[in-house]
């Protein structure tokens, strides 16, 4: 029987403390795995006036932006006890329960801050403190609505993402696979797809931008397209590895959600 992603070289583009389980769900059907880290997450390390200010407990919510976010304010920040937590999507909810803090929000339609934000306990929030712990940059989103629904709002950088570099061998793999027809991109942000284009620009690897690519979602998906991105893009419901390997197994099948060039 053929394996759904036999055949395929499969570019993981998560950083590589977090690359291995999509790896081996690639492996596993089929795939050959070509681990490109694009992004290095490093950790804030907040003073004592920061941390005093981002109690979890001292807020009526607090939310967790991903599970870096989680990871980065749980070694540094006191463990929310009493407040209630947020989720934006379900691998950092599954992050936080595995630590055993219960999660009372997650959305149940798209796994970014807009599924977040379409919640009915986030509809009004006059009267409350709201806690989101987060990377540095990125999206302004969810902290500006919720402000304008009442909340007030504390924002907490507790990582940072930095630009990784690349092995020319890898990139030199990439190329190649990209000539031969037979690669896909696996990119779990805006983010991740950028620093991989700024590793290997069109001048080195030119058609990088025709290859099967599998996003989280259709934001990501219409962000791909404003890069230029120029072959299928197949959108999967969230950033888990799982969800995010089913995808592209279906889009590579012929099944998949996609959005042609």
């Amino acid at each position: 029987m053929t394996l759904p992603l036999e055949g395929w070289v499969v570019v993981v583009t998560r950083p590589a403390a977090q690359a291995a389980r999509f790896a081996e769900l690639v492996t596993a059907a089929g795939g050959r795995p070509l681990l490109l880290p694009t992004l290095e997450i490093e950790r804030i390390e907040l003073d004592d006036a920061a941390r005093a200010q981002r109690i979890p407990d001292d807020f009526d919510w607090t939310v967790y932006t991903s599970s870096n976010a989680v990871e980065a304010s749980l070694a540094q920040l006191p463990r929310p006890t009493r407040t209630r937590v947020a989720a934006v999507g379900r691998a950092t909810a599954r992050a936080l329960e595995q630590r055993g803090i219960a999660v009372a929000a997650l959305p149940t339609t798209t796994s970014d801050s807009e599924g977040l934000l379409a919640l009915d306990c986030f509809a009004d929030l006059r009267g409350q403190r709201v806690l989101i712990l987060k990377g540095r940059g990125g999206r302004t989103l969810l902290g500006d609505e919720l402000a304008r629904r009442g909340a007030g709002v504390v924002l907490g950088d507790v990582y940072q993402r930095r630009r990784a570099g690349a092995r020319p061998a890898a990139l030199d793999a990439l190329r190649r696979a990209c000539d031969a027809g037979h690669a896909a991109i696996a990119a779990s942000s805006v983010e991740v797809l950028a620093a991989l284009l700024e590793l290997a620009p069109e001048a080195g690897c030119p058609r990088l931008r025709d290859a099967t690519l599998v996003v989280p979602g259709e934001r990501v998906a219409a962000a791909a397209r404003e890069l230029g991105w120029r072959g299928p893009v197949a959108v999967a419901a969230g950033a888990e590895d799982g969800t995010m390997a089913d995808a592209l197994a279906q889009a590579l099948a012929g099944g998949g959600r996609t959005r042609g060039a």
